[in-house]
């Protein structure tokens, strides 16, 4: 056998594996097998490399071991209904979508605030920690060197000087500046336990260890088990300085106290007894907190490795429970096609519906993407804003005036299918009514898309736009 005759068969066969692995893969849509057959087809060498490195949701086997053991080990969710939770029948399906994907049920007596805007955000936190007795637990994908950094982590250094148990975590890829700067070190010298999420290790090895774009893309706070904070803001200043000139980011946070904080507390430790090894069995015990308002809370979290398109169902329930109106704000649109259906069927049964996008997206390759899909939406009635205040970075959804989910989770298939995420799922007219305000502020700071200005756009603009979506089943 000549040689080039062995490494022709070799590399049929190594083509041949990753094409039954492609055909093969549980919880895959035909369209994303048929992509990558497409790429594997077309181009034979990236495609089969390109598969390796990114054709898998694999976080690594210790990490999964870790992980399955944490989730093994902590306090089980409470399994009975909280007879105090009072949701009209019309949306109590909602809660038990969320329920099946994290295990938590809603829980009545919590009270959640809207903060005003993002240093409002981090000066609550900040003044929370300071009040902090017991414990700070804090997970952040994104964590800069900034002004809003700095404030932040020189609050967990007064926190762990006067002896309460400080842990940080951070996500590997998300705030590697962090991680190589003075401030991570001081933080740890001064008594912080900080950990990471994912961590990257060796270029060359890491994608044997599992995929390197899987990401912990949560944001938690949890406060010696009383306080809790929800949404879409990093640990940062709104000017974002590594991406200023998309500036100022736009976000939507809550504060909440009540019972929803041990369900995020749960989560914190899975997340943190995963990378660490720490056992946090006994924190994760303590007494719920006591009554604290009106509002129904639950916790919902997906990631790579949890149950599958576990966040997409719950957008897609949200999307088809609405009967009146439906307003979403997200920075990133690139649906599958069960979302987008969804979203053109609430406006063509007469829900009114609106989507908020920013005008000036940080990724060329998702905006174009997004706009791949306005057409469709359009001629379904969808009212569609591109917000030019900002990069619009708020991921809120209310429905009907009555429910509201705010978190991490961006309506794109990173969130649904590579990120770690954390949503609230929340029943509170009152705060939906809040969050309902803060949403027309985008609307009034926006542009609107007319069909026309769609149909105006350029044979090349449409092309790249169309080309670009077709790559979102294979990322």
């Amino acid at each position: 056998m000549t040689q080039s005759l062995f490494f022709l068969l070799l590399h049929l066969l190594a083509v041949g594996a990753v094409v039954v692995r492609i055909l093969l893969r549980p919880h895959r849509e035909p369209a994303a097998r048929l992509a990558w057959l497409a790429v594997v087809g077309s181009l034979p060498v990236l495609g089969v490399l390109a598969y390796l490195l990114l054709g898998e949701t694999n976080i690594g086997r210790r990490n999964r071991n870790s992980m399955d053991k944490a989730i093994e080990e902590l306090p089980q969710p409470i399994t009975v209904d909280d007879p105090l939770v009072q949701v009209p029948p019309n949306y109590m399906h909602l809660f038990r979508v969320g329920t099946s994907i994290s295990g938590f049920r809603p829980v009545a007596g919590n009270h959640a605030e809207l903060m005003a805007d993002s240093n409002a955000t981090i000066q609550h936190m900040v003044a929370d920690i300071d009040a902090a007795t017991e414990q700070v637990n804090l997970l952040f994908y994104i964590w800069l060197t900034d002004n809003n950094g700095s404030r932040m982590a020189e609050a967990l250094k007064r926190a762990a000087g006067r002896g309460v148990t400080c842990r940080a975590m951070v996500d590997a890829l998300g705030s590697r500046a962090l991680l190589r700067s003075r401030l991570w070190r001081e933080m740890a010298e001064s008594g912080v336990k900080t950990a990471v999420a994912l961590p990257l290790g060796n270029p060359l090895l890491r994608p044997l260890q599992g995929r390197i774009d899987l990401r912990n893309h949560r944001k938690i706070l949890v406060i010696d088990g009383r306080v809790t904070f929800c949404g879409s803001q990093n640990c940062a200043d709104p000017e974002f300085r590594v991406k200023a000139k998309y500036a100022p980011w736009v976000d939507s946070v809550i504060r909440l106290t009540g019972p929803v904080v041990r369900q995020n507390q749960l989560l914190f430790a899975t997340d943190w007894m995963t990378y660490t090894g720490e056992d946090l069995h006994a924190h994760s015990e303590q007494t719920t907190p006591a009554l604290a308002g009106n509002t129904v809370a639950q916790v919902v979290a997906s990631g790579p490795t949890l149950r599958h398109s576990a966040m997409s169902e719950m957008f897609e329930s949200l999307i088809f429970g609405a009967r009146e109106e439906l307003v979403i704000s997200t920075p990133y649109y690139v649906p599958d096609q069960s979302m987008q259906s969804a979203l053109c069927a609430a406006a063509y049964r007469g829900v009114h519906t609106t989507l908020i996008l920013p005008a000036r997206n940080d990724s060329i390759e998702v905006a174009a993407a997004s706009r791949s899909y306005y057409a469709d939406l359009l001629d379904a009635g969808v009212e569609l804003l591109e917000y030019e205040g900002g990069l619009l970075h708020s991921k809120t959804l209310t429905l009907d005036g009555q429910i509201t989910l705010i978190g991490s989770a961006n309506m794109d298939r990173r969130s649904f299918d590579l990120n770690y995420e954390n949503n609230i799922l929340l029943y509170d007219p009152e705060l939906t009514r809040t969050i309902r305000e803060r949403q027309q502020v985008y609307i009034d700071s926006s542009i609107v898309v007319s069909k026309q200005a769609v149909e105006n756009w350029s044979l090349g603009r449409r092309l790249w736009n169309n080309s670009i979506a077709i790559l979102g089943p294979v990322l």
